[in-house]
């Protein structure tokens, strides 16, 4: 259903979508919650700013996820490792 990230792929934005009864995750949020589940590598987690780190095992590259607020819809995107150490603490 769901296929690996691309690599000109460098952002992900889920949305919520109102079906009146409910809201829920597009399937952007499907695929970045299967991606994180599946495919990468969890390398860390910073509560405070509600954004995990993520190595992409295919080409090595970092992606961070990121809620808008608890429980929101998940952006993955690209970061360096500079940014990566600054923001979760780690080296890379």
């Amino acid at each position: 259903m769901f296929h690996d990230l691309k690599e000109h792929e460098t952002e992900l934005v889920g949305m919520w979508l109102d079906l009146g009864l409910k809201v829920t995750g597009d399937a952007i949020c499907d695929r970045i919650e299967w991606l994180t589940d599946t495919r990468l590598e969890r390398l860390s987690k910073n509560g405070e700013l509600l954004a995990e780190l993520y190595r992409d095992p295919n080409d090595g590259r970092l992606w961070e996820k990121i809620l808008p607020f608890v429980d929101g819809p998940p952006t993955l995107r690209v970061v360096t490792p500079a940014a990566a150490a600054e923001r979760f603490g780690c080296t890379l």
